[in-house]
């Protein structure tokens, strides 16, 4: 499955797939040392952390992020360092961040802060590779809701929040009437009448996108875990294959026979579809905005909407976060800037300035509508979307459901090929 987002998270599930798939005998292509990838297995040394992770720096603290995370980083921790008298080192792991993360720490040479997905969370949770954080006290009123949500996994607080993302309805107002239709229903009727050459810009491809597809699944009535009494997801509670995820099957598969979906729309040109004025409507994210406000499209951005009669549709939101590693060297550091990063909004504020993310803090979103209108709606979409499940067990959803969607979408039977969908991820995580 290819899910093309040009945002901060990386999927958790492509992160900590072959870990979790390979312990449910879901891959026999090598061993894991339960890194969260198999490729790293084996991968840490004395000399750093995992294959091309870089090897701890000199500093009282250490943090690693990706490329764009660490450029916007370095400048605002280095001026809380400085205030505290301590020295700080942001580096830069390029690829596999996560499973690097987990393989230096389990060797005691890894950072003391590592920034991710909070989707990530069961599985550095599984692997006891990050400590619990404390947020504070009034954090039910500075902190967006959904933000909290995600990063909490068994009734701990794991991980400190502070930009979230989600993916809604663009709309070329040249190529409809109804730039923000109440459902797919009137989305479809509105394009159509428009005349337009693609009526939604929905990423598919031949392997399918479970991401993008998921406000239509979830309003068809599809679900993927149920919860626990504690409000826990539980994997053993499968929704796919369910009497729910055949009946959106059978709307996804309707949409696919009049030609609103198609396998044709793929993460690569899903953006350009709508920028060359080919498609009226356009489901992406935040990661989209740049390349449609450069296009000078006369647009507007909503909620992407469900069907008509049915369930809301229920994107899913991600949660980028701030970890304290276990075993890091200089843990009261960290949980010192962490808390500081919980506390005020001036750290994610500098962060904006190289790298606009939506943020989590409620006063800087307030601080930046007015000139950054269309960021702050995505985090307010976020607040009506499901985060993303953290459980490991959501790397085996991806690639079946995904495979199944885009099958329907090209006329395949939705209850049978729902079912093997479910069954499939079934024997995966059992």
């Amino acid at each position: 499955m290819l899910i093309r987002r040009k945002s901060f998270l990386a999927l958790g599930g492509a992160a900590a797939g072959a870990a979790f798939l390979a312990a449910c005998g879901g891959d026999s292509s090598g061993s894991d040392n339960g890194a969260g990838n198999g490729s790293d297995a084996g991968g840490a040394s004395d000399a750093g952390g995992a294959e091309g992770a870089p090897a701890r720096a000199d500093a009282d603290l250490v943090i690693w992020a990706d490329e764009k995370k660490a450029q916007a980083l370095e400048g605002p921790a280095k001026e809380w360092a400085d205030a505290q008298g301590l020295t700080v080192a942001v580096q830069t792991v390029a690829n596999d961040l996560q499973s690097s993360f987990v393989t230096a720490n389990q060797a005691g040479n890894g950072p003391d802060i590592v920034l991710g997905a909070h989707d990530w969370i069961g599985n550095l949770v599984q692997n006891g590779s990050i400590s619990p954080v404390q947020l504070p006290a009034d954090a039910d009123t500075t902190l967006a809701p959904v933000a909290k949500t995600a990063v909490t996994f068994d009734g701990q607080t794991y991980g400190v929040p502070y930009a979230v993302e989600t993916i809604a309805l663009f709309a070329n107002k040249e190529l409809t009437d109804v730039p923000a239709p109440a459902t797919i229903e009137e989305l479809v009727d509105a394009a159509k009448a428009g005349g337009a050459e693609v009526l939604l810009s929905l990423p598919v491809g031949e392997q399918g996108d479970a991401y993008h597809m998921q406000p239509l699944y979830t309003s068809g009535g599809g679900y993927l875990f149920g919860t626990d009494a504690e409000g826990n997801q539980d994997p053993s509670d499968l929704g796919v294959g369910k009497e729910g995820s055949i009946a959106a099957a059978e709307k996804i598969g309707a949409l696919g026979k009049d030609g609103v979906l198609s396998t044709s729309v793929t993460g690569e040109n899903a953006i350009a579809l709508f920028t060359d004025k080919k498609a009226a409507y356009l489901v992406s994210g935040p990661w989209a905005l740049s390349d449609i406000i450069d296009s000078g499209i006369d647009f507007e951005m909503t909620a992407v909407p469900g069907f008509d009669g049915m369930d809301p549709a229920k994107p899913f939101a991600g949660v980028n976060a701030f970890y304290v590693a276990s075993s890091g060297k200089n843990a009261g550091f960290a949980q010192q800037f962490v808390a500081d990063v919980a506390s005020k909004a001036d750290i994610a504020e500098k962060m904006f300035e190289k790298n606009q993310l939506p943020p989590v803090n409620l006063e800087l979103q307030k601080k930046l509508s007015g000139e950054y209108p269309n960021i702050v709606k995505i985090a307010e979409f976020a607040e009506q979307a499901d985060p993303m499940p953290s459980i490991p067990e959501m790397a085996a959803i991806w690639g079946p459901l995904g495979q199944a969607q885009a099958n329907i979408i090209g006329g395949a039977d939705p209850a049978s090929t729902m079912k093997s969908a479910g069954d499939e991820i079934a024997s995966q995580i059992k």
